[in-house]
């Protein structure tokens, strides 16, 4: 059983893993929180003891690191005897977080795809640019490196795979629909780490349709949906992580995902790129200094983390699957309800950071136990899905299927 988690990121998905980590530790051992900034990772560790959220008496320690350094991550890992890494810092430190891991023998966790600061929407399937590279090295050091383990890549994934593997003799479509409902009350932020928020829809929005890729620009393509609790809300096409590993895992001929944009998001985000300020090429002032203007621009923004406070309502995450069972058309819808709010009370984060952090604490918890260990490079559909939903189910993200007029939690 592997026990000590180090937890890389010092954010708001950070806190609530830090949390989630601590309500479980007698599953997973000694805690500890590293980033550049130290005193965040101090921050995180004052929040567990304040709230008390350590179930049995243990361990949890701050730490400075570099996570781009691969020999000081190898070596912090090994000062802490960490046999399981939660990697929830920037996209750009995830290959050589791997690494580290691979050359140490500790399980990898992460919540999103590897990005290249000076890349944007590389080309598809994502995945294959980066983290599949380093599979064969995983499975030939039993490394168990788990990708995409939050909400969206993750929680949708073992979505999808339910319904392939219990719902339908066959799957023609899956749409992934992504709704925050909620309001932080400030003129305009973004729910994550800006720098990365932006960059995701500053390229092309690719998804899979009849079983090859298609390109749109953002903001081309709306869809609005009735959806449970949140109501109507119009939504985007828009490209993301999960499409592109499960086109390759699962034989479904259309993925595409949708995410809500409220009409002063869209706005504001045209004024910034059509003026440049969401750029991630380095320019020149007239001064003579070098800047980044998606830097800039994040820098003037709230920190994600300062909005939890103040944040109210809801999200709805799901996959909408549509197909054939038993020689009928059906549909299925299914989904999770978070509640900023709540989620502010339980671990001081706000709903997003929530649905991001719980699902990579559930991982680790099954890679504790065994039954996720497995000891090569895996996204979260080549995994059972069952023993992740119900252990979320347990922990914070309860799931419910909706089907025609019936809707109710996943039994």
């Amino acid at each position: 059983m592997k026990k000590n988690v180090l937890i890389i990121g010092a954010g708001g998905v950070a806190q609530v893993v830090a949390h989630k980590c601590a309500q479980n530790n007698d599953v997973l051992g000694d805690i500890h929180v590293a980033s550049r900034t130290v005193e965040k990772c101090r921050e995180i560790v004052a929040s567990v003891q304040e709230k008390k959220s350590l179930k049995v008496k243990g361990v949890i320690e701050a730490h400075a690191l570099d996570a781009m350094d691969v020999a000081a991550t190898k070596a912090l890992i090994g000062r802490t005897d960490a046999r399981i890494v939660i990697n929830v810092g920037s996209p750009f430190v995830n290959m050589s977080v791997l690494s580290a891991c691979i050359e140490t023998g500790a399980a990898y966790i992460d919540t999103a795809i590897h990005e290249d600061p000076l890349k944007i929407c590389e080309n598809a399937p994502w995945y294959a640019n980066y983290e599949w590279k380093r599979q064969e090295d995983c499975k030939k050091a039993g490394v168990t490196a788990i990708l995409g383990a939050g909400f969206d890549p993750g929680v949708v994934n073992a979505y999808a795979k339910l319904a392939v593997d219990d719902y339908f003799d066959r799957v023609d479509s899956i749409d992934i629909i992504d709704v925050n409902a909620g309001s932080h009350g400030r003129y305009f932020a973004t729910n994550f780490d800006p720098e990365i928020n932006f960059r995701e829809f500053t390229g092309r929005v690719m998804t899979w349709q009849d079983r090859e890729w298609k390109t749109n620009k953002m903001f081309e393509v709306r869809q609005d949906w009735d959806l449970p609790v949140v109501g109507k809300s119009p939504t985007y096409l828009t490209g993301h992580d999960e499409i592109h590993s499960l086109s390759r895992h699962l034989d479904v001929p259309t993925i595409r995902f949708w995410m809500g944009f409220g009409d002063h998001y869209i706005n504001v985000f045209t004024v910034l790129k059509n003026l440049g300020l969401l750029s991630e090429q380095p320019i020149k002032t007239a001064e003579g200094q070098e800047v980044v203007p998606l830097k800039v621009v994040k820098a003037v923004l709230p920190d994600p983390s300062s909005l939890a406070p103040d944040y109210t309502g809801k999200t709805c995450i799901g996959d909408l699957v549509k197909g054939v069972k038993d020689g009928k058309q059906r549909e299925i819808f299914i989904y999770n309800i978070a509640d900023h709010k709540q989620a502010y009370e339980e671990v001081g984060s706000q709903g997003i950071s929530y649905t991001a952090g719980v699902p990579a604490v559930a991982a680790a918890m099954l890679i504790a136990s065994g039954e996720w260990d497995v000891k090569t490079m895996a996204n979260v559909e080549e995994l059972p899905p069952r023993p992740f939903l119900d252990l979320l189910g347990r922990i914070g993200l309860p799931t419910r299927i909706r089907e025609g007029e019936n809707d109710q939690p996943l039994a």
